[in-house]
């Protein structure tokens, strides 16, 4: 039997229904946890598994069924289909497919009679299983498709990789083996698989995203639900399933808990599946167009990082020393050197004195790591900054704003009780679901931009992916976790600093469109290394990929493009030379190139003086052009 609605027909058979959408084909087995996803043209994209999970704490959530498929066919033209499975974990399971014209939304629901059962992991397109068939396991869906995208830089760099490859995306992650994937913390929480079009094979390069026939797979919901640290494909013997952490610190009642949407939508390339889930999240209020630009916020930066990184290099490895002005007369000498001890103020000067002399005047100067005596109440360091209120008054005379970098999520200085602690109840990380740490927090932002506190303009937000991440863990409260957690931090920090100076400039590396209302500018994060060949990666490519991916997930946001760690001095050269057609250039060596040693001279420096008064003309140019 075959019926019409709308842009939808549903054809039901003896062992499957067949819904045929303008944007896809999906039919559903009756009998067993199985579907086919298909293209408009018929290509198959996956053999859909229909087992869903979602783990308690100490209770893994295995499925036997399905005992029950339903099919609903809305008056609005949206077909839903039901897939009931008894569980292990719950009092009831079900997976939900909204099926639409565009695309398809499965979503996970629960019910238990418990008053307190934790989520552990959820899975969906895959999961545990034991089958009337005798088959028991994981099971996971086909993989169809010989690409994945990955929004989110990489090590090695390979944005589009085989989808036998693992990928995650989420808050946690540093620059250890397997977690180099914090870049963007969060990114937009989408991938993509793919099927290149005709005579492109593959991505010729570790940069390269290659339109073609892709399907966006993204996690959809207000930022507040997603309480999850991380968004995994895993991969393995030619199947997928799809994984969020939620580590036991989210809470299901006698009401039940619904998960996240998962949303597959065709596309026809990797940015148009960014665009789309952007859009969305848009459209269902959950992403915030960005607000206007003060004209301040798009002047050229010049942040010490690098010029701190390279005379530590030269410290430890050419003898260098470095005499202070101190009253007490303190020297670091040469030997190993700490870039973070180097964020001082005589430094500080000694630059921006080096780059006047040659005509570069950054219309933003950020004090990077590490200004502060604790990070976590972000007090001022008086030995490397005797007098950081009156070096800013200093800046502004000079018409220019100052920026301080800001450590997030770390606890030192912090009373235990305003941190999430560890087994043994050490201090872990701050603890955004006390009240009492946002509180603080706020007061802190306040006295950092406030007239009668430091009177800095703003804030580069960094280490975002930091995130507290474990079962073990303990907060305040369990329900403000993950993604949602970082959100907390970072709307605390935007609304304060608002609230003391409406043009405060709040810099993250958050490029998840969610985060669009409580970041200012979007910064692209330090460059990486090398292909998958192990071969070295350009770093104007890299800069290039991440610009597009943050202007498809935040676009209009003002993009920060960020220069370290640079390779050689060619490189940083080629990679100042796009930044300003890309977004704000920002300057990061002075004296030399950290990991190549090359000195930088007169005649680079000059480049980059030309290359700003280049940006700067085009800037007055297109304003010029704008009707008032």
């Amino acid at each position: 039997m075959q019926t019409t609605h709308t842009d939808i027909t549903v054809t039901r058979g003896a062992t499957e229904v067949v819904i045929t959408a303008p944007a896809y084909t999906l039919g559903v087995a009756l009998a067993r946890p199985r579907a086919t996803l298909a293209s408009a043209s018929g290509e198959l994209w996956t053999d859909l598994s229909l087992i869903a999970g979602v783990d308690r704490v100490g209770m893994p959530d295995e499925a036997s069924g399905p005992t029950a498929v339903t099919l609903e066919e809305e008056p609005g033209g949206d077909v839903v289909v039901r897939v009931i499975s008894d569980s292990s974990a719950w009092a009831t399971r079900a997976l939900v497919l909204r099926c639409t014209p565009g695309e398809v939304r499965a979503q996970i629901e629960v019910t238990t009679a418990e008053e307190d059962a934790r989520i552990a992991d959820v899975t969906v397109f895959g999961g545990q299983a034991a089958l009337p068939t005798g088959a028991a396991g994981t099971f996971r869906s086909g993989i169809r498709f010989p690409s994945v995208f990955v929004p989110t830089p990489t090590e090695p760099v390979q944005v589009v990789r085989p989808s036998s490859s693992q990928a995650q995306l989420g808050v946690v992650g540093d620059a250890e083996p397997g977690r180099l994937h914090g870049i963007f913390s969060p990114p937009p929480l989408v991938f993509a698989f793919g099927r290149p079009a005709i005579g492109a094979e593959a991505a010729h390069g570790p940069t390269d995203m290659p339109v073609g026939d892709w399907l966006g797979v993204s996690v959809v919901a207000p930022v507040e639900q997603l309480g999850f640290t991380t968004f995994r494909y895993d991969a393995l013997d030619g199947g997928f399933l799809l994984r969020l952490a939620y580590e036991g610190h989210t809470r299901v009642g006698p009401g039940g808990w619904s998960s996240p949407e998962f949303v597959l939508r065709p596309a026809g390339a990797p940015l148009t599946a960014i665009r789309d889930y952007r859009d969305d999240l848009v459209a269902r209020g959950w992403a915030a167009e960005p607000g206007p630009a003060a004209d301040w916020w798009l002047e050229p930066i010049f942040c010490g990082w690098g010029a701190q990184c390279a005379l530590a290099v030269r410290m430890s490895h050419e003898g260098e020393a470095l005499a202070t002005d101190d009253a007490d007369g303190f020297v670091l000498p040469a030997g190993a050197a700490f870039a973070p001890d180097l964020a001082r103020q005589e430094l500080y000067d000694r630059w921006l004195a080096r780059l006047a002399e040659r005509g570069i005047h950054p219309g933003t100067v950020v004090i990077d790591d590490r200004w502060q005596a604790d990070y976590g109440t972000n007090t001022v360091d008086h030995l490397k900054w005797p007098d950081l209120r009156g070096w800013i008054a200093g800046r502004h005379a000079a018409g220019q704003r100052v920026l301080l970098w800001f450590k997030a999520w770390d606890p030192s200085g912090l009373p235990a009780e305003l941190t999430v602690r560890d087994a043994g109840g050490r201090p872990l990380s701050v603890d955004p679901s006390n009240p009492a740490y946002l509180e603080a927090l706020a007061a802190q932002v306040t006295h950092m931009l406030s007239a009668d506190g430091l009177d800095a303009d703003g804030f580069k937000v960094d280490f975002t992916q930091r995130a507290p991440s474990g079962t073990s863990l303990r907060a305040h409260t369990e329900d403000v976790w993950g993604i949602a957690a970082l959100h907390a931090i970072v709307r605390t920090i935007h609304d304060a600093a608002k609230a003391v100076k409406p043009d405060a400039l709040v810099v993250t590396h958050t490029v998840h469109p969610s985060f669009g209302g409580v970041t200012d500018m979007v910064r692209l994060n330090d460059v990486l290394e090398d292909s998958v060949h192990g071969e070295p990666v350009p770093v104007a490519d890299q800069v290039r990929y991440r610009h597009d991916v943050a202007a498809n997930a935040l676009p209009g946001h003002p993009i920060d493009t960020d220069q370290w760690p640079m390779p050689s001095r060619d490189e940083w050269l080629e990679y100042a030379r796009v930044q300003g057609r890309l977004g704000v250039p920002a300057l990061y060596y002075v004296e030399s190139i950290d990991n190549s040693r090359e000195p930088i001279e007169d005649e680079h420096l000059d480049e980059i003086a030309a290359l700003w008064r280049e940006y700067r003309e085009n800037r007055s140019s297109r304003s010029s052009r704008s009707p008032a």
